[in-house]
C-alpha cells in the first residue's frame, strides 16, 4: 500500500487512497508537472511477479491510452518505478453506476436508457479502435457530478484473460457473456450481451441471474432462461424489454452485430416505447440455448474452492478457434443429443393417452366412493394438514436475520433456518473483527420472498484513513461525520481563540479542531477528540440565548457556550416533532456557563398529547396563588408562544395546569381573547411549584378546539 505523500516517477504524489479492486488499488495523486490532481492505478503486488502479465497488462493498457471519448476515462500515462506498475487516468469526481443504482433502487426508463446510449456511445469507439472491453458491468461505469457517464477499465479484462485469471478477479460473473463462461473466443458482442446484463439491473434493480458460487451463477448464464424483466417492472416499455433481449441472446448470432445498432434502438425506443421494430433472428438448432456437456461441467466444479471462481483458458490475443473445431464441436454435441424418430414417437403418445384416461378412470371412481378428496363418512377431515412451519411460510415471505457481526459459518447457519441464500460481495475496513460480516445489503428485520440471497461484506479489521477536515461544521455534525469514517469521537469544549476585534475565531457550538489534526493517518477505530468552540470566556456569568421555536440540534449548537444541557421529551400537536416547546431558564438571563444546567423541552409531536378537558379532579389554584402574591411570595414564568400550527385567527383559550400536594389545579389564562404571537406570558403560579402545564384552544363554529399544549418553567422571584 502506498502512503501519503509518496511521489511516483518523480512526479505523482499520492494524496490518499480512494478505491480498491480485485487486481489494483486507486489512489488519488497530485501530477506536480501539470498542477492537476489525476487517479493512479497501481498494480497489486501478487500480480508484479508475473512477467508474462506485467507485459501484457502494460501493453493492453497502452492500447487504452490510445482511446479519446467523451464517455471514456482518458488514460494519461503508463509505467513502473521500482516494481511498482501503474496507470495515470482521469479522475473524475462521482459515483459507480452500481452505487447508483443502490441508492435508487432501479433506475426511470428515461434515465437507464440515457445512461445505456452513453455507456454504447463509448464501447463504440473503443471497438472501432479495435479494443474490446471484456468486463462492461456497473461498477466500471461512472457517473460524474455534472451527469456525464464515462466508462473505465478498458483492456484489464483482457490482460487477465491472458493470464488464468480467476473471475473474481476479472469481475463479476454476474455480468461475463455465455462465450465468456465456457472459456471460449470473445468479441466486441461479448460487450453488447454485458451491456444487456446491465440494462436489466438499471431497469429491474437486480441482475437477471443469481447464485451462491460464482459456478452456479455461469451455469444460469450458460443454460437458463432469464426472467422477463417486465416481471419486475410492469411499466416497462415493450421495445426496450426487446432491446434487452437481443442483447442478452445466449447465441452470438442472434445478439446485435455493432454497438451502433443498439444505439440506434435505444433511440428509437425513447420515441416510440410500445413499438415492435426489434428484430431478433430466428432460432436455428446450432443456436438453441446450449447444454454444458459434462466434460464443461467436470472442468468448471474442478476450479479450487478458495478461489470460488471460473479459469478462462488462456486464448492468445486475436486467436478465434478454427471453423475445423466449431464444427466438430457441434458435431459433438448434436450427438449427444438423442433424437426421438417420428416412428417411436407415435407408440409413446398413444401409451402416454392410455396411461391418462386410465388415471381419469380411478379418480372419478374413487372420488364417488369417497376413496379420493372430499369428505370420509361426513366426518369433515380434510386433505394432509400444513405444519407450523409451512402455514407459516404461506406467503412464501420470510424475515432477513441479523448478520452484522457474525462469522460466515454462524450467518450460513441463520440463512439457511430462514431457507435464504448468501453470497460474499467482498472485504472492507470496519470496526468489526477480521472476517466478521460488517453490513449486509438488505437489513435484518426486513421480510423478502424465501430463497432471496442476502449479500454481504466481511470486515478487514482496521484500515489506514486520512482524518476529515472539521472545518465550517457544528460540533454536531463534525461529530457525525468523523463516526461516519469509522472513528471513535471524544468531544472536549473550549474557548476560542479571539481575533483583533475581540470576536471569536470559531462561533460557539462550532468545530475548532481535531487531534490528530484533519490530513492525518489513522485508523478505522482510532479515537479522535474533537474540540468544539465556545466562543468568548465571560466568566461565570452568561447570557442564555433564546432557542424556542429552533430545531433540537440548531439549539444545541447556539447554547455551545453551555456545558450542562439536559434535553426532555414531550408530545405537542401545535409544535412539529423536533423543534424545542420551552427552556428553562428563560432567554436574556445570565447563568454560569460551566456550572448551571440548562433545560430544554423538545416536541415528539402528537402522539400522546392530552387535552385539559381531560384532566380529572382538577381545583382551582386562584385562591392558592392570590394569597401567595398578597404574602409576597410570586412564582413567575415569562415564556413565548409561537403561532399554534393549525391557527385560524380565531378567539383563544389558554389555561394553566399545575399539580401541588398531590392534586391538580387550574387558572384559567385567557377565555374568548384574540391574541397576537409570538405571544409573552406573564404568569403568576402556585408557591413553590416550578412546573406546569398550558393548555392552548381556539374557538371555531361556536366551540373550543384543543390546538396543542405547552411545558411551562415558573421561577421565585427575589
Amino acid at each position: 500500500m502506498l502512503k501519503t505523500g509518496m511521489i511516483i516517477a518523480e512526479r505523482y504524489q499520492i494524496a490518499g487512497k480512494i478505491g480498491t479492486g480485485g487486481m489494483a488499488d486507486v489512489y488519488k495523486a497530485k501530477d506536480q508537472k501539470l498542477g492537476r490532481y489525476v487517479a493512479v492505478k497501481v498494480l497489486k503486488p501478487e500480480f508484479r511477479q508475473d512477467a508474462t502479465f506485467v507485459k501484457k497488462f502494460r501493453s493492453e493498457a497502452q492500447a487504452a491510452a490510445g482511446l479519446t471519448h467523451p464517455n471514456i476515462v482518458s488514460v494519461f500515462d503508463v509505467g513502473d518505478d521500482e516494481g511498482v506498475y501503474y496507470i495515470v487516468m482521469e479522475l473524475i469526481e462521482g459515483i459507480t453506476l452500481k452505487e447508483y443504482i443502490s441508492k435508487k433502487g432501479r433506475l426511470s426508463v428515461k434515465e437507464a436508457t440515457s445512461i445505456a446510449i452513453q455507456v454504447c456511445m463509448g464501447l463504440e469507439a473503443a471497438h472501432n479502435h479495435g479494443i474490446v472491453h471484456r468486463d462492461v458491468k456497473p461498477q466500471n461505469i461512472i457517473i460524474s457530478t455534472d451527469g456525464k457517464v464515462k466508462v473505465t477499465d478498458f483492456g484489464i479484462a483482457r490482460a487477465a484473460s491472458s493470464n488464468t485469471i480467476s473471475s473474481n478477479v476479472m469481475g463479476s460473473v454476474h455480468y461475463s457473456s455465455p462465450e465468456q463462461v465456457r472459456g471460449g473466443y470473445s468479441d466486441e458482442k461479448s460487450d453488447i450481451y454485458s451491456l444487456g446484463i446491465t440494462l436489466y439491473e438499471m431497469v429491474t434493480g437486480k441482475v437477471p441471474f443469481d447464485g451462491d458460487t460464482t459456478v452456479a451463477i455461469a451455469i444460469k448464464h450458460l443454460q437458463e432462461e432469464m426472467v422477463p424483466p417486465s416481471v419486475y417492472t410492469p411499466e416497462l416499455p415493450y421495445s426496450l424489454e426487446q432491446i434487452i433481449y437481443k442483447c442478452t441472446q445466449k447465441s452470438v448470432n442472434r445478439r446485435y452485430d455493432r454497438m451502433e445498432e443498439v444505439i440506434a434502438d435505444l433511440k428509437h425506443s425513447l420515441i416510440d416505447p410500445t413499438g415492435d421494430f426489434v428484430r431478433i433472428g430466428p432460432v436455428s438448432s446450432s443456436a438453441k440455448t446450449l447444454v454444458i456437456s459434462d466434460r464443461e461441467l467436470g472442468e468448471i466444479k474442478s476450479t479450487p474452492k478458495s478461489a470460488k471462481a471460473i479459469e478462462v483458458e488462456n486464448v492468445e490475443e486475436g486467436q478465434e478457434p478454427s471453423r475445423t473445431r466449431r464444427k466438430e464441436d457441434l458435431r459433438r454435441r448434436k450427438k449427444k443429443k438423442q433424437r426421438i424418430s417420428l416412428d417411436m414417437l407415435l407408440p409413446l403418445l398413444a401409451l402416454l393417452a392410455g396411461v391418462a384416461l386410465l388415471i381419469g378412470v380411478i379418480v372419478v371412481v374413487g372420488r364417488s366412493a369417497g376413496l379420493i378428496g372430499g369428505n370420509r363418512g361426513g366426518a369433515g377431515v380434510s386433505e394432509t394438514p400444513q405444519t407450523q412451519e409451512e402455514t407459516g411460510r404461506k406467503d412464501n415471505l420470510v424475515e432477513v436475520p441479523d448478520l452484522v457481526g457474525k462469522t460466515e459459518d454462524e450467518a450460513r447457519a441463520l440463512t439457511s433456518e430462514s431457507h435464504l441464500g448468501l453470497q460474499t460481495l467482498g472485504e472492507e475496513p470496519s470496526v468489526y473483527g477480521h472476517g466478521l460480516i460488517s453490513r449486509q445489503e438488505i437489513p435484518a428485520g426486513t421480510m423478502v420472498e424465501a430463497y432471496t440471497t442476502i449479500k454481504y461484506y466481511t470486515s478487514v479489521g482496521s484500515s489506514e484513513l486520512t482524518i476529515p477536515s472539521v472545518d465550517g461544521y457544528t460540533g454536531i455534525d463534525a461529530e457525525g461525520l468523523l463516526r461516519e469514517n469509522g472513528l471513535n469521537v471524544d468531544i472536549q469544549r473550549i474557548y476560542s481563540q479571539l481575533d483583533d476585534n475581540g470576536y471569536p475565531i470559531v462561533d460557539p457550538g462550532y468545530a475548532y479542531y481535531t487531534e490528530p489534526s484533519s490530513g492525518s493517518i489513522g485508523h478505522v477505530g482510532d479515537t479522535v477528540t474533537l474540540f468544539v468552540s465556545r466562543g468568548v470566556d465571560y466568566g461565570d456569568s452568561a447570557e442564555v440565548p433564546d432557542v424556542v421555536g429552533m430545531q433540537r440540534n440548531e439549539a444545541l449548537t447556539t447554547l455551545g457556550k453551555f456545558l450542562n444541557i439536559q434535553v426532555e421529551e414531550q408530545a405537542s400537536s401545535t409544535v412539529p416533532a423536533g423543534i424545542v416547546i420551552s427552556q428553562s431558564p428563560e432567554a436574556y438571563s445570565y447563568q454560569d456557563p460551566d456550572n448551571y444546567t440548562i433545560t430544554l423541552v423538545v416536541s415528539t409531536g402528537q402522539e400522546g398529547v392530552e387535552s385539559a378537558a381531560a384532566v380529572q379532579e382538577t381545583i382551582s389554584a386562584d385562591e392558592a396563588v392570590a394569597a401567595a402574591t398578597a404574602a409576597g411570595e410570586v412564582w413567575k414564568c415569562t415564556q413565548r408562544l409561537n403561532t399554534p400550527t393549525g391557527y385560524n385567527g380565531g378567539a383563544i383559550r389558554l389555561e394553566l395546569v399545575q399539580e401541588a400536594a398531590g392534586q391538580r389545579a387550574s387558572t384559567m389564562i385567557v377565555d374568548g381573547e384574540q391574541l397576537t404571537f409570538p405571544y409573552r406570558l406573564d404568569l403568576n403560579g402556585i408557591p413553590g411549584v416550578e412546573t406546569g402545564i398550558l393548555y392552548l384552544s381556539e374557538r371555531i363554529d361556536g366551540a373550543y378546539e384543543s390546538l396543542g399544549q405547552y411545558a411551562l418553567t415558573f421561577k421565585k422571584v427575589e
